[in-house]
């Protein structure tokens, strides 16, 4: 582009305008200086785009070509402003969050159905993954944030606490009872059973498998199964033993559909919180989670 826009902005305004003082008055200039704008763009040119009478001004034929391109430019230009003062009058904005399929339908739904009553005008995106593949996608910059289990090492990531999960193993009375026809003693259940796990590479599977590595608890039969709610969903079938989180079978636990398995060496609590990376300058978007989430537990603590 050989002129400023500021000197398309004067030409697009002389020609809307059809006089040199109105469009000075518009732009807030002196008329001498719309005078030299224009000379200063008709000598780029080559050609006169302006015709001079006493009545003001009227485009020549050249003058015509360029203010059809020029308007189009301007209109769109005012398009965009105005789109953008009212994207950020509506809140209008984007967000990315990455969740373990468990904990998004336990924990993420109850939060977002709230947040968007709030914030209607803020797209979300889900990306449901382990927790392993969940640290991944913040590094790599794909989700602005991330509900997960703690992990060891936190190194860039802001971690919220939101709660404590309990994994815990449970049957149906019915397989127990089995168990214990076979002569199956209640400290040797885990040893003797179908156990069903999350796959292996979920981290709530790691953290069981170092467990029972630990507690020199040797599985002889073991079912991997791609989600929480099908491990609970087998257990109320009596497939076997399944290794669930408690909070999610308060409901089964409370009506006696399935039993929690008394273990000699417990599990130790895990914690659930959000996280997001420190090195990146956070969205409006995410800023307002973050305020959301922070605020909803201190209401509810």
């Amino acid at each position: 582009m050989i002129q400023s826009l500021s000197c398309y902005r004067i030409f697009y305004t002389v020609a809307k305008t059809g006089n040199i003082s109105k469009a000075a008055k518009e732009l807030y200039i002196s008329q001498p200086a719309i005078s030299k704008s224009i000379q200063k763009l008709e000598e780029s040119m080559n050609c006169e785009l302006f015709r001079r009478s006493s009545r003001g001004v009227s485009l020549t034929e050249e003058g015509e070509l360029l203010y059809s391109h020029v308007k189009v430019a301007f209109e769109t230009l005012a398009l965009g402003e105005d789109r953008l003062r009212n994207s950020i009058e509506l809140g209008v904005g984007h967000l990315k969050i990455g969740v373990s399929s468990t904990l998004c339908k336990y924990m993420l739904l109850p939060y977002l159905k709230e947040f968007i009553k709030l914030y209607p005008h803020i797209n979300i995106s889900i990306t449901c993954q382990s927790t392993n593949d969940t640290l991944k996608l913040l590094e790599e910059n794909k989700i602005d944030v991330g509900l997960i289990g703690k992990p060891e090492s936190l190194k860039n990531i802001d971690f919220y606490y939101l709660a404590e999960i309990k994994d815990i193993f449970v049957a149906t009375k019915d397989y127990l009872r089995n168990l214990k026809a076979r002569g199956v003693k209640e400290d040797r259940i885990l040893q003797s059973s179908t156990i069903m796990l999350l796959d292996k590479n979920n981290m709530t599977r790691q953290y069981i498998d170092d467990y029972l590595q630990e507690n020199h608890i040797v599985v002889q039969d073991s079912i991997d199964i791609s989600s929480m709610d099908l491990l609970i969903e087998f257990a109320k079938i009596s497939v076997g033993v399944a290794c669930v989180i408690r909070e999610f079978v308060k409901k089964e636990l409370a009506d006696g559909s399935l039993i929690e398995i008394p273990l000699g060496f417990p599990i130790h609590k895990r914690e659930v919180g959000f996280a997001y990376k420190k090195s990146v300058k956070p969205s409006k978007s995410l800023e307002l989670f973050v305020d959301f989430y922070k605020s909803h537990e201190l209401l509810h603590s």
